[in-house]
């Protein structure tokens, strides 16, 4: 007798991490047609490439189409969805870079520290090409690393110079809104009161939730939920169990965090911490 909803593992998310490279994480899936996010964002680097088939980008305030080939970019606090498009298949790869590792790359580039880099996406064939071949070289049990930390530091050194990053706009930000986020920042493990956001920023609750989604592209319980999954992800990068997980981060149970963290990454904990 066949087996009843066999796994397709092409619809698998697959992750990559190595801890003599922490600053570095890789994602990829072969068939797209069932991974969708929710808007969310990273406290690291992304960048990413379609390897077939169409999808929507959404990020911060556009949304387009883009299909194979493409390199789509994420600063880190960017707001940003990739989903498929009519049941269409489509593959990616993803990389997660910590931003203080990237400024050093950058600084041998002649940049001072971090900078965001301008561009939300890019064809440029030479990045598209050099993105897929280092992550073949990190996924690459064979290869040592060395080899792979070399490839890594020649890709982004690649990437400044063909899509610059000196010139990017730092975001600005109303001070009484910084204030709200660095509170949910703090106190993102527990249940937090709009009324409690309103009185650290001395503003109203109309104006803070409107001011707080121009700048962040998110509503405070979105952008809390957000740094909920942020904490989660290091957690189970940490080998935590799932279940201490789910409490540490601030999730009422465990059956809400499985919920809540797949809708974010197209991805269970399990998965993820494999």
């Amino acid at each position: 007798m066949p087996l009843q909803n066999p796994v397709n593992h092409a619809q698998t998310p697959v992750f990559w991490r190595d801890a003599q490279l922490p600053f570095l994480e890789a994602r990829s899936i072969a068939d797209g047609r069932e991974v969708c996010y929710s808007r969310h964002s990273h406290d690291v680097f992304s960048i990413g490439a379609i390897t077939s088939g169409h999808s929507t980008y959404l990020h911060e305030k556009t949304d387009q189409r883009i299909g194979a080939g493409t390199v789509v970019l994420m600063n880190p606090g960017d707001v940003h969805a990739c989903n498929p498009i009519d049941d269409q298949p489509w593959s990616y790869i993803m990389l997660y870079v910590d931003a203080q590792w990237l400024g050093r790359v950058q600084q041998a580039c002649g940049i001072e520290g971090f900078r965001p880099i301008p561009a939300i996406s890019s064809t440029d064939p030479m990045l598209f090409s050099g993105l897929l071949d280092l992550h073949r070289t990190l996924i690459d049990p064979a290869l040592d690393t060395l080899e792979k930390h070399e490839a890594a530091i020649a890709f982004f050194t690649l990437m400044q110079q063909r899509l610059g990053g000196s010139d990017a706009p730092l975001k600005k930000v109303n001070v009484k809104v910084l204030r709200a986020a660095q509170y949910i920042n703090q106190h993102y493990r527990r249940a937090i009161r709009l009324e409690e956001l309103c009185q650290i920023a001395s503003l109203s609750e109309a104006y803070l939730i409107r001011a707080f989604e121009q700048h962040y592209h998110m509503t405070p319980h979105a952008y809390l939920i957000n740094r909920r999954i942020q904490h989660a992800q290091a957690q189970l990068r940490d080998g935590e169990p799932i279940a201490d997980t789910a409490q540490q981060s601030g999730f009422s149970d465990q059956a809400h965090f499985q919920r809540v963290f797949k809708k974010h990454l197209a991805a269970t904990p399990g998965q993820y911490r494999q």
